[in-house]
């Protein structure tokens, strides 16, 4: 039986998009987990035709003992996919190891260190000033030599979801954050980069025998809180006919500097005064809605071509049809107890809009914003404007109100 190995997945965005895909192109379904609340008659996970239980999901060793079982019961192991952090180039490894389809294991693992990445990449235009702020150096040194740097980026090199990624534009918002991060992160190095302004992007990127095969551009509306949250997502972003050649010669030389050859990839990148710069960059497709908001828009699945590619297959990447696409996220003000969510129902009436998730279950403690995982609810609203999507999506989601318990 033809099968695919999932390594990790969520409830809910591209990771679990994936699994359903996967069914759907007839595909057995094996999906390796450390949650024993996804194998317990969960209908959440219908698709998955076998569970994997495994306590740490980097144990390589266990995993190669775990896949080398599941051969010799008889399933044929085509593919060994990940599309959570951090078992993206690990997954490619396994997959490696057994002789599949193979993608840019080095690339993808370079990807999934901010650090690293921004090292390998320093010397293109596209990198902004940046410093390595180690666990032993001063910080009356740094902040004597780099004040003028004030406002400013602080994050660790492993992250996603924009968790632990920091604003900072005072001195004791400098102490305070690294007292923060050397925390949660000891013993590591902290990358410190200059804040940019400027319309922000996320660039989603299939690689298929070195040749760019699919190029979307999305439009982000950020939340600055002190965090980097995105709560809007337009397709197609819209910029100057120059600026997307540019573009696209910069993710060209950076794609050529990382040898990406084979795989896909999401870039947040910044038009800074006409130029681009690189804000991230990540080794998979981004989370949440972002295969429906590209597929309502152009009618490509691209989550199936990404597969495809790890099967050894050609992607096809045709377009369908071209529509504007807007993507409202919900976030919430205060903290506490969900005791109900309404207006689900009202949303989905609105003209235009195609898709609602709620993502929280009541009773659930949620609260403001400190990553994208607190992101509540999502509106896709799509139209032949983008202000009309826009607008849509704006107004749909006036109908879903959070009532909470003070907590």
């Amino acid at each position: 039986m033809k099968t695919i190995v999932f390594i990790g997945c969520y409830k809910s965005g591209t990771s679990k998009e994936a699994l359903m895909i996967a069914k759907e192109m007839g595909y057995c379904v094996v999906l390796c987990t450390d949650k024993t609340k996804y194998m317990t008659n969960n209908p959440d996970f219908s698709e998955v035709d076998q569970f994997v239980y495994i306590e740490d999901l980097l144990d390589e060793q266990q995993m190669v003992e775990e896949i080398t079982r599941l051969m010799k019961k008889g399933k044929q192991i085509c593919a060994c996919i990940s599309l959570i952090d951090p078992y993206v180039s690990y997954a490619a490894r396994l997959s490696k190891h057994f002789g599949l389809a193979k993608t840019s294991v080095d690339s993808l693992e370079l990807m999934e260190n901010k650090i690293a990445i921004r090292e390998k990449l320093k010397n293109l235009p596209i990198t902004p000033f940046y410093i390595i702020f180690h666990p032993d150096d001063s910080l009356e040194k740094f902040e004597k030599d780099y004040k003028s740097l004030f406002p400013f980026i602080i994050k660790p090199p492993i992250s996603n979801g924009s968790k632990d990624v920091l604003f900072v534009e005072t001195k004791k918002m400098l102490a305070d954050a690294l007292r923060l991060l050397q925390m949660n992160h000891p013993n590591n190095p902290l990358l410190i980069e200059e804040f940019l302004q400027g319309p922000q992007y996320l660039v989603e990127i299939l690689v298929y025998n070195n040749e760019i095969k699919f190029l979307g551009l999305v439009e982000q509306k950020v939340l600055y809180n002190g965090r980097f949250i995105v709560t809007g997502y337009k397709f197609p972003g819209k910029v100057e006919m120059e600026e997307y050649r540019s573009l696209y010669a910069c993710i060209s030389s950076i794609l050529k500097q990382i040898d990406l050859s084979n795989g896909s990839c999401h870039m947040e990148m910044k038009l800074v005064q006409g130029k681009w710069k690189l804000i991230e960059i990540n080794p998979r497709m981004a989370g949440g809605a972002m295969n429906r908001i590209i597929k309502e828009g152009t009618g490509i699945n691209l989550i199936k071509e990404i597969l495809k590619v790890h099967l050894g297959e050609e992607p096809i990447l045709l377009e369908k049809r071209k529509k504007h696409v807007y993507a409202k996220y919900l976030t919430i003000g205060s903290r506490g107890k969900l005791l109900k969510i309404t207006g689900k129902e009202l949303a989905l009436m609105h003209d235009g809009v195609k898709y609602v998730h709620i993502k929280p279950l009541e009773g659930r403690i949620i609260t403001t914003p400190y990553s994208m995982g607190n992101r509540y609810a999502c509106v896709i609203a799509v139209s032949e404007t983008a202000e009309q999507a826009e607008a849509i999506a704006l107004e749909a989601a006036k109908e879903i109100k959070f009532y909470l318990e003070p907590f």
